[in-house]
């Protein structure tokens, strides 16, 4: 759709400063920017998509899990404790609760031959993917584009970023279990003893975040039909995502916790629905942050002397294909 354009961005069209990135975007320019990117957040009808995305985040979730559980099981049995206990960090009560059942669930049904494990995580991965391919058709409608692409480029693209995002899951799980005495072995072997534990305890969260904002990145760089400049470890829209991540699931437990009623409206369903409405928030915030870089892409577009009407403002990864 058409946006309107800001003086600012105007004043600029025709200079030689244009940024080579986003995120080399004057500051004057980031107000307008995210008056921007929550207007069109609505226009673009992103609480319908993240409503979309959840129904696709929860046939998507068990099967990740089960894949993230089987790839844990290598390591011990005991390798999900600690993502048991940490869980209470992120989750509201309820829905920790139900993670929480479903993990012990898959740990304790572990087993099985080496075949059945791979054909199993195979099938785990397919299935996960689901969310992926929604997430695709949700980016291109952030970016105002079409789907070009076919089905035999968008089927590897889902099953690569399902895996990409498998194997950091693993690297953010290997990173909560290193923990305790594994976390104190590790610190005898290399001297620190003691004094490593408690560095490590600390400095483990700020690595996570990186890595959940990296997926989050990941995630805006892949899916959408657009080809952007270079590939981006680490985005606004995805630090913007995790941080509002945080403080909203903070806020929700809380108000679960003190003022929610769910379990008298709902009866035993109430654990069901905290669970569906803190997966709907967690995804519309994600959606929030690719609009966000879609907006800061746009925005250096324009300086750069592009049309403010006319759309995409970045080149298609592939073209539709038209009759004639």
């Amino acid at each position: 759709m058409a946006h309107a354009t800001s003086s600012t961005e105007r004043s600029t069209n025709g200079k030689n400063d244009v940024p080579e990135q986003p995120t080399d975007l004057p500051k004057e320019a980031f107000p307008a920017i995210l008056k921007r990117t929550f207007k069109q957040f609505g226009e673009d009808q992103l609480t319908t998509w993240a409503a979309a995305l959840t129904y696709f985040g929860v046939l998507s979730l068990f099967p990740m899990l089960l894949a993230l559980v089987s790839v844990l099981g290598v390591i011990g049995p005991s390798a999900t404790q600690p993502l048991l206990d940490n869980l209470s960090s992120v989750a509201p009560g309820p829905a920790k609760d139900i993670l929480t059942n479903v993990l012990t669930s898959l740990e304790s049904n572990q087993g099985g031959s080496t075949v059945a494990l791979i054909i199993g995580l195979a099938a785990a991965i397919w299935a996960a993917s689901g969310y992926i391919g929604a997430f695709m058709d949700a980016s291109n409608n952030v970016w105002d584009v079409p789907e070009g692409r076919p089905i035999w480029k968008k089927i590897p693209v889902r099953l690569g970023v399902t895996v990409a995002l498998l194997v950091l899951l693993t690297v953010t799980a290997l990173a909560v279990v290193f923990t305790g005495p594994v976390a104190q072995k590790a610190g005898d072997v290399i001297g620190l003893g003691g004094t490593f534990v408690d560095v490590w305890s600390i400095a483990k969260w700020p690595i996570l975040l990186l890595i959940v904002s990296f997926m989050i990145s990941l995630l805006y760089w892949a899916c959408p039909n657009v080809k952007q400049p270079g590939f981006p470890w680490v985005t606004p829209g995805g630090l913007f995502a995790v941080v509002l991540w945080l403080l909203a699931s903070l806020l929700f437990a809380f108000y679960v916790s003190k003022f929610s009623s769910y379990n008298k409206t709902y009866g035993s369903l109430g654990g069901v629905i905290v669970f569906l409405t803190w997966l709907w928030i967690t995804n519309i915030i994600v959606l929030l942050g690719a609009e966000l870089n879609s907006e800061m892409e746009r925005s250096r577009a324009i300086r750069g002397g592009h049309p403010p009407e006319q759309e995409p403002y970045l080149p298609l990864r592939d073209e539709p294909k038209t009759d004639g």
